[in-house]
């Protein structure tokens, strides 16, 4: 990516300072307020040596004095003032930003998701945005002040003594040579230094989420080692990007101080001449002391501005990314079978490849589903069960075919509306810090105490949640960590009851639930009011041999369908997963 894609990002971005223009325009403006004061000081500086100690005039001093203490109290007001301002205006809109980032990502469908990368997106919502509020803050504050003190210099040094302002001439573009040639050098390196920190991040959070397996495997030794190699990586990157920008402080230093030789080399036959005063001296170094020191400010202020350009182009990315699933133009007609109901699910020679010239993970599904119907889905791991059940609520699109909900094809759906009808319990049971009351009300926010308790009962955690201090307002820690695999799937079983929906998936969520329990939970599902559909995933036969339908697949191709004992009868893969759990008989 180009210097010119970088701008365009950054520019994109700046939208979010709109709320706080008026900020923005009074941190440079009060800056620039400090700036004139600044330069004014060599000058007062000069009055003193050439009028007051040359004459011996001590009220002309410590007039003069007064003076540089009135500057130095404004300027610092003026600073004051600035830094707040550029600090206001920084966090509100890396807070804009960020709360933007986040309500897009929220909005990306599962596949977008899977291609971006969850750890890419969180360095983007983290590291990415502070570097960018880093970067307006340092803008804001310094990078208006920095030229202007760097030109006022070059001015006034041309109203103390002409033949001696060449030397800020010849300086001044060297300096610029120099900082313009590192930063352009350093913008590309600092994406990749962004790169390979999404690379740690990925590892760190694997590590951190799947501890308990690595040391079940005592693959810790081997997990430190790529951790290792990964951060030496990054470390190498931003050494080497570092080294570069490390060069911007002893080429300008050289430059500066050989100016500040001939300076002086110079002011001394001038002054020996009488064609220069002492004071013009002293202010001639004083001015490129100026140089020197907001140089370095600037130095400061392009890297920061380099490493944001490339966050900018992170972050431009993802909001970019066309968030969600779009709706088609599809026109599916009714089916034939009554399946315009509610709760009804049509699979037409549905195919999913979850990305371009991989094997199919589903091929050719053609199955209706009624309304009503209890649905058992089994295979063997990897076979295809959740592509399929994800079908439903459009977590992906098909790559060919059709899935219908209640006669229309997903695709033609809202999002939020099609989901309206659908309640789904994951694979991993997921619950959020809080209390068991607001968990269970991401399933119905308006849900009564009753309602409540009734779903709690329907999945069988009513017990345990009411035996817990504080009942439905008991806490609940960062996903669930403070209670069992058992009971966090029964409350997300229950969250999903709560929400009495047309279609219930519940994909393999009882697999921490012992066989009584279990069988309880079935029985209640088969009491519900509102007769849902009702898809059951599961890799125990026993979980779904009561089901009206049982789908089997087997490398993403159903190769039976029907009920417990005709697939026993005429599905090989079926009755070798049954006999597997089962040998030595049927177990209830």
């Amino acid at each position: 990516m180009g210097k010119e894609a970088y701008g365009s990002s950054m520019k994109k971005l700046l939208v979010y300072l709109k709320p706080y223009r008026t900020q923005a325009i009074l941190s440079p403006l009060f800056k620039f307020l400090e700036a004139i004061f600044d330069l004014l000081v060599p000058i007062v500086v000069k009055q003193i040596i050439d009028v007051g100690i040359a004459n011996g005039d001590k009220p002309y001093i410590l007039s003069m004095c007064g003076i540089l203490i009135g500057f130095a109290v404004v300027g610092l007001t003026c600073s004051l003032v600035a830094q707040y301002f550029a600090a206001r205006a920084a966090v509100g809109f890396s807070a804009s930003l960020r709360r933007d980032l986040f309500s897009h990502i929220q909005k990306l469908s599962y596949a977008q998701t899977d291609r971006i990368g969850t750890s890419t997106l969180i360095t983007r919502m983290t590291s990415d945005v502070n570097q960018l509020q880093s970067a307006v803050n340092f803008t804001l504050r310094l990078f208006l002040r920095s030229p202007i003190i760097v030109l006022g210099a070059l001015v006034m040094a041309f109203c103390v003594h002409p033949r001696s302002a060449w030397i800020f001439v010849v300086i001044i573009p060297l300096l610029s040579v120099v900082v313009f040639a590192i930063m352009l050098r350093s913008i590309p390196l600092y994406r990749r230094v962004q790169g390979n920190l999404d690379t740690v991040t990925s590892i760190t959070r694997e590590n951190l989420t799947g501890v308990r397996v690595i040391r079940a495997f005592r693959k810790e030794e081997d997990e430190i080692a790529r951790f290792e190699s990964a951060s030496d990586a990054h470390f190498r990157i931003q050494n080497f990007v570092g080294s570069i920008s490390a060069l911007m402080n002893p080429l300008t230093l050289i430059l500066v101080n050989v100016g500040l030789i001939v300076i002086l080399a110079s002011g001394a036959k001038f002054v020996q001449i009488g064609d220069m005063t002492q004071g013009d001296v002293v202010a001639m170094t004083n001015y490129m002391a100026q140089i020197l020191v907001e140089l370095v400010k600037f130095a400061t202020t392009i890297f920061t501005v380099n490493k944001a350009l490339a966050c900018a182009s992170r972050v431009q990315a993802v909001l970019e990314t066309p968030a969600g699933m779009p709706v088609s133009d599809l026109q599916s007609a009714q089916s034939d079978d009554g399946s315009a109901e509610n709760g009804a699910v049509t699979f037409r020679h549905a195919t999913l490849h979850y990305s371009e010239g991989t094997d199919p993970a589903l091929s050719e599904i053609d199955v209706s589903i009624p309304k009503g119907a209890t649905v058992g889905v089994i295979g063997s791991t990897g076979s295809g069960k959740t592509s399929l059940v994800n079908l439903i609520p459009r977590f992906y699109d098909v790559t060919s075919g059709a899935v219908l909900v209640n006669g229309t094809d997903v695709r033609e759906y809202d999002i939020n509306e099609l989901r309206e009808h659908i309640s789904i319990v994951p694979q991993k049971p997921v619950l959020f810090r809080g209390t068991v009351r607001s968990n269970l009300l991401w399933g119905n926010p308006n849900a009564t105490d009753e309602e409540l308790l009734h779903a709690l009962e329907l999945a069988q955690a009513k017990d345990f949640v009411l035996a817990r201090e504080g009942g439905l307002d008991s806490e609940i820690t960062q996903n669930g960590g403070n209670l069992s695999g058992g009971q966090r799937q029964r409350l997300t079983i229950a969250r999903a009851l709560v929400k009495d929906a047309d279609i219930l998936i519940l994909d393999d969520s009882s697999s921490a639930l012992d066989y009584a329990t279990d069988a309880a939970l079935r029985a209640s599902l088969r009491t519900l009011p509102h007769s849902p559909t009702v898809f059951l995933v599961s890799q125990r036969t026993s979980s779904i041999q009561h089901a009206d339908l049982i789908l089997v697949l087997e490398d993403g191709a159903l190769v039976g369908i029907g009920s417990h004992n005709s697939l026993l009868e005429n599905c090989d893969v079926y009755r070798e997963i049954y006999q597997s759990q089962f040998q030595g008989g049927e177990r209830r």
